[in-house]
């Protein structure tokens, strides 16, 4: 039996699973508030408090840590890679904590999974799918200036094993679909797959799309330069107003898009404004992807926390409907499909590939 553990850091939370073969035997989600990772400066410097939630959990819930033999984490933001399994190497974790594509808590993902592979005889760490899962079409990378290149960092891992949920459940193969894919959580990514392959989607980290809880999406131009020279605020301040005090958290102090959502449905008139707010920036970005896609859209799916909020699938129906259907996939399946990863390995069934510094 091949005894795996599951690791998805996310910007709100952290999420583990332990899996025996195909069975998961723990599930478990701690939520972090704002006022629990405010004081960290940085994202890296979250890793003991994280990995000791996590191990705590496992011996609380009577988990057998030794037992463990395949870690897989997350992927973080390393340099651009093909979609795929990787082993975590001693670059990998170089870049992650260095942060060369920028600061995420998925970089803590394989960081933490190869922390504690170590401390168990014979045991390896993986990652697979991370955020920088790169397949856009050339066109798609073009900004609006040559100094700059629009990036893919979204919510690989889960946007595809829900795309490849919704293939299996309609009878098809996710090669033959084209899909709309919204991931609504602590970040949010719009993506377009045509053919298995995202050939366009928005930087749900810090570059462009809705705005989240706590990310502030694409903003005025003019107005946040002026706002980084007014001399007010320094790199680290405007680096936060952009990630981590972006969003519910400017808007309404608060990161929990759940709590905003209690507080429309009893009648909040600013939670339910800056929701619905949020709402129609996802929609404007479905609408967006339907035109890379040329308006041939076989679904349009909704994932992530926000996606078990039953007013979310009517608004999307309302907006656009009228360019495919709309199906709610609430949650991630990213623990799942982290361990369904690393049982491949286990089984020698794939080649886990290695990471390189190609830009």
């Amino acid at each position: 039996m091949h005894r795996i553990l599951a690791i998805n850091p996310g910007s709100t939370s952290t999420k583990f699973a332990v899996y025996f073969d195909n069975e998961c035997v723990l599930n478990k989600t701690i939520r972090h508030s704002f006022d629990d990772l405010f004081h960290y400066e940085n994202i890296i410097d979250q890793f003991d408090f994280r990995k000791g939630l996590i191990i705590d959990a496992l011996v609380e819930e009577g988990i057998e840590v030794d037992s463990l033999k395949f870690i897989i984490g997350r992927g973080g933001l390393t340099y651009p890679v093909e979609s795929g399994i990787y082993r975590v190497n001693n670059l990998m974790l170089k870049h992650l904590r260095e942060g060369v594509m920028g600061q995420h808590a998925s970089n803590l993902g394989p960081l933490l999974a190869d922390f504690i592979a170590l401390q168990i005889p014979r045991a390896q760490a993986f990652m697979a799918d991370p955020v920088v899962t790169d397949e856009l079409e050339p066109v798609a990378r073009v900004s609006g200036h040559l100094l700059f290149a629009r990036q893919s960092i979204f919510h690989a891992l889960n946007q595809k094993a829900t795309a490849r949920a919704h293939a299996k459940k309609t009878g098809k193969k996710y090669e033959e679909l084209s899909l709309i894919v919204a991931h609504l959580g602590g970040g949010i990514s719009v993506g377009a797959h045509k053919n298995g392959r995202v050939i366009d989607v928005n930087n749900a980290l810090n570059g462009e799309g809705p705005f989240s809880p706590e990310r502030s999406g694409t903003l005025p131009a003019g107005q946040l330069i002026a706002t980084c020279f007014s001399g007010k605020y320094t790199k680290s301040e405007v680096d936060r107003m952009v990630v981590g005090e972006g969003g519910f958290v400017s808007f309404l102090g608060t990161n929990s898009a759940q709590e905003v959502q209690q507080k429309a449905d009893v009648g909040d008139e600013k939670a339910r404004f800056y929701q619905e707010a949020l709402f129609y920036q996802v929609a404007k970005l479905i609408g967006e992807m339907a035109v890379v896609l040329e308006g041939k859209v076989d679904a349009i799916l909704l994932t992530g926390g926000m996606a078990f909020n039953k007013n979310l699938e009517i608004y999307m129906n309302q907006k656009v409907g009228f360019v495919a259907p709309v199906f709610s996939y609430p949650g991630e399946d990213e623990l799942e499909a982290l361990a369904m990863n690393a049982l491949l390995v286990a089984r020698n069934e794939v080649v886990p590939k290695e990471y390189k510094a190609i830009r």
